[in-house]
C-alpha cells in the first residue's frame, strides 16, 4: 500500500504544473546518449508522448553528428572540424540531410507513433522553416554550414494545429536554394523563440550546469540570464559548457520564458523535471 500512496502523491504535485502548462508549447533538443541508448531512448519517447497526451505541445528538434561521421566514414569521407563545426562541402551537406532527415528523422517519427502519437518528419527546407545563411567562424569559410536568420512558423503551427508533433531536422535553406547543415541547439533555440515557447529543454548527457565539474552534487537548479553571464565570466562555468549555457541565454533572448539542461541518461528526466517541485536539470530563467 505504502508504494501506491507515493505513486498518488506523486500525481498530486505533478497536477498543478499539468494545469499550468497544458496547452503551452515545449521544444525538446534531443540529443547525446538518450539518441544512441535503446533503454534511453524509449525513455525520452515516452516522455514526449506523455507530454502530449497531457495537453502540451511538444516539438522535438534533434542532432546526428555522430550518425553523420559514421556515414561519411562508411563513405571514406574523411571528417574535419574548426572550433567544433563540421566542415562542410556541397556532397558532404547532402549526405547530414539524408542522414539527419531520412534516418534519425524517421525513426523518431516511427517511436512516437508506436506510442499513438502523431508525429510528422521535416526539415528546415520544408516550408522554408528554416531560412539560413553561411557561417563564418572567426572569418573561415566552412563551407555549407549555416545560421538561422529566419524562422517560419506556419508549417510547425499548421502540424501542431491538426494533431502533430513535428519532428526537425537541423537542415536550413536560403534564397538560392543552397542546403546548409546547422548545429542543433541553435536551431532548437530559434525555433522556440520563433513559437514563443514556455520551454526549451536541451537533453546532455551532463546532469546540468555545476558549479564544480568534478561534483554532481554542485549543480545550479535555477540561475537568471545576468547569473549566467556572471558564472561565465568568474570561471563558474567553463569548457564544455559555455556553449550549452550561450544556446540557453540565447533561447531567454528570444523570449522563451525557461530554457532546461537534463541529463537525457535519467529515465524520465523530462517529466521529473517539468512536474515535480524539485526538478533534477539546471533551469535558466530572465
Amino acid at each position: 500500500m505504502t508504494k501506491e500512496i507515493e505513486k498518488a502523491n506523486v500525481l498530486i504535485e505533478a497536477l498543478p504544473y499539468i494545469r499550468r502548462f497544458a496547452g503551452t508549447t515545449i521544444v525538446v533538443k534531443y540529443g547525446g546518449s538518450a539518441m544512441t541508448d535503446e533503454s534511453m531512448k524509449k525513455s525520452v519517447i515516452q516522455d514526449i508522448a506523455m507530454l502530449k497526451r497531457i495537453g502540451l505541445r511538444p516539438v522535438v528538434v534533434h542532432g546526428g553528428g555522430p550518425s553523420i561521421t559514421e556515414m561519411l566514414d562508411r563513405l571514406n569521407k574523411k571528417s574535419s572540424f574548426v572550433d567544433g563545426l563540421r566542415i562542410t562541402d556541397a556532397e558532404t551537406a547532402g549526405i547530414a540531410e539524408m542522414v539527419l532527415s531520412g534516418t534519425i528523422g524517421k525513426e523518431l517519427v516511427q517511436c512516437l507513433q508506436s506510442q499513438g502519437i502523431n508525429a510528422v518528419g521535416i526539415n528546415g527546407k520544408d516550408g522554408d522553416t528554416l531560412i539560413a545563411h553561411k557561417l563564418l567562424s572567426d572569418g573561415k569559410d566552412l563551407g555549407f554550414v549555416g545560421e538561422i536568420e529566419e524562422v517560419n512558423t506556419m508549417l510547425l503551427e499548421t502540424l501542431m494545429g491538426n494533431d502533430f508533433i513535428p519532428v526537425v531536422s537541423p537542415v536550413g535553406t536560403d534564397s538560392e536554394g543552397n542546403t546548409y547543415n546547422i548545429n542543433a541547439d541553435y536551431a532548437a533555440s530559434a525555433i522556440a523563440g520563433a513559437l514563443h515557447a514556455e520551454k526549451l529543454v536541451f537533453l546532455t548527457d551532463v546532469e546540468g550546469i555545476l558549479r564544480d565539474k568534478n561534483d554532481p552534487g554542485s549543480i545550479i537548479r535555477q540561475l537568471s540570464l545576468g547569473e549566467a553571464h556572471a558564472f561565465i565570466a568568474d570561471g563558474t562555468i567553463r569548457g564544455g559548457m559555455i556553449p550549452k549555457t550561450q544556446c540557453c541565454i540565447d533561447g531567454i533572448k528570444k523570449g522563451v520564458q525557461n530554457v532546461h539542461i537534463l541529463d537525457g541518461r535519467i529515465p524520465h528526466s523530462l517529466l521529473l523535471e517539468i512536474f515535480t517541485n524539485e526538478g533534477i536539470g539546471t533551469m535558466m530563467t530572465v
